[in-house]
């Protein structure tokens, strides 16, 4: 059993890989590994390649139970699928609903889908499309009734990325969805083109799809590596005001440092506001994850490395009189690498906060990791270290909770062919 306990405290200022041919549907039985802290690790499926390949996106779960995924590479041409997995009496069913064709479907959907207008799933592509930089997608089911499991869902590309000066390039992270159903994303690229990278590819974005506009695309931002950082991965979040709220892994005031910002509307624009710049000290480094908030609307998120344990950090930042304060709740232990979470953390109903790691644990493959509020600190408790054999490896999305506490995640490697597992944790 690993854990630990840390006060909280206020520190000083401060694509994925694989492929592979043809849709399938899959009955698995379940891998259980019991561990130590009484919580029983169950792998649900072993990806094969015809089925998906790198599963490197967090799920999202319908009313009825249902998981959806994605996976960034296989299926019948090679560029990515979407899933979804059905829970049957001695098992699961994972059926591919979609397969992406590079053009003019997209390529590579390493974000996750969630549910928008209409009750279709939407989502990012990285690659693919008319022109090559992404597409943001919907997916419907059938309209008439289909005899089997495995009829495909179809698909409309709501925007194909233009590459071109000023939008977007590369979406990521996962997308939100306004009351008016207008749709916000993050691109790691794009923008000002004269900006970032070699060749004038840029420093990213954060961007709106209208609906009423015929989901015509504006960018809201671009980021330009000063102040503001660069390279936006983990999308952004909506407060009740309609207020944006993301993260940047790099920073123009420490390298690598990162940052938190909030997007305001201001007149026919955006405001871009700096809200903690990250140090590299005892705070962390690399702020990848995306954000979360709790119902007194305070934030949480987590870098993927740096802190006094060298495995990244988990952060509250919470909302005094126009300003935020920063708190660090945890130092996670690691290599020093980009080993913490890449992902949003989640919370339940009593306040426990949970996430994965990309190679924190004991075996350097990634964890499942559980912070409970305890004496004005948090207690640490690993609830599963990844060995990088058949139980996974690299669970570099996020984690999703159903109503009994079960926990359901991905691996972007490892399992019975090394091509990545769905996963579930019960308490």
């Amino acid at each position: 059993m690993t854990s630990q306990t840390q006060a909280s405290s206020l520190p000083r200022t401060s694509l994925w890989r694989t492929m592979f041919p043809f849709t399938a549907t899959f009955v698995v039985m379940a891998f259980a590994v019991p561990s130590a802290q009484a919580q029983t690790f169950t792998v649900l499926h072993n990806f094969t390649g015809p089925d998906g390949s790198a599963p490197g996106a967090t799920l999202t779960l319908d009313r009825a139970g249902n998981l959806y995924g994605t996976t960034i590479g296989g299926g019948r041409y090679n560029y990515g699928t979407v899933f979804k997995m059905t829970h049957r009496e001695s098992g699961w069913a994972l059926t591919s609903i979609y397969e992406f064709n590079n053009y003019p479907t997209g390529a590579n959907p390493a974000a996750p889908v969630v549910f928008g207008p209409g009750g279709a799933l939407y989502g990012s592509t990285a690659h693919g499309g008319e022109n090559g930089p992404g597409v943001v997608f919907k997916l419907q089911p059938p309209a008439t009734f289909c005899p089997t499991v495995s009829c495909p869902w179809t698909e409309t590309v709501l925007a194909s990325f233009s590459g071109t000066h000023g939008t977007p390039s590369d979406p990521s992270g996962p997308l939100s969805v306004d009351a008016a159903g207008n749709i916000y994303g993050t691109s790691q690229l794009g923008g000002d083109y004269n900006e970032c990278l070699a060749g004038g590819l840029g420093c990213g974005t954060v961007y709106e799809l209208t609906k009423s506009n015929n989901w015509a695309v504006n960018t809201l931002h671009a980021f330009t590596s000063r102040a503001d950082g660069q390279y936006p991965g983990g999308g952004v979040i909506l407060d009740q005001a309609g207020n944006l709220y993301g993260t940047v892994p790099e920073n123009g005031v420490q390298s690598g440092g990162g940052d938190v910002f909030e997007l305001t509307p201001s007149g026919s624009g955006w405001t871009f506001n700096s809200l903690f710049q990250f140090s590299c000290d005892d705070d962390g480094c690399a702020t990848s994850a995306g954000l979360l908030f709790d119902q007194a609307g305070n934030l949480y998120g987590a870098t993927a490395y740096g802190g006094s344990g060298d495995g990244g950090t988990v952060f509250q930042l919470s909302p005094s009189g126009g300003s935020w304060n920063f708190n660090l709740l945890f130092s996670l232990t690691g290599s020093g690498g980009f080993d913490g979470p890449e992902s949003a953390l989640i919370m339940d109903g009593a306040g426990n906060l949970y996430g994965a790691t990309s190679a924190d644990g004991s075996h350097g493959s990634g964890n499942v990791f559980k912070l409970t509020p305890s004496n004005g600190g948090y207690t640490y408790t690993s609830l599963h270290d990844f060995s990088g054999g058949s139980d996974g490896a690299t669970p570099s999305g996020g984690l999703t909770m159903d109503a009994s506490g079960n926990l359901y995640g991905t691996t972007v490697y490892g399992g019975s062919t090394g091509r990545g597992v769905v996963f579930e944790i019960t308490p």
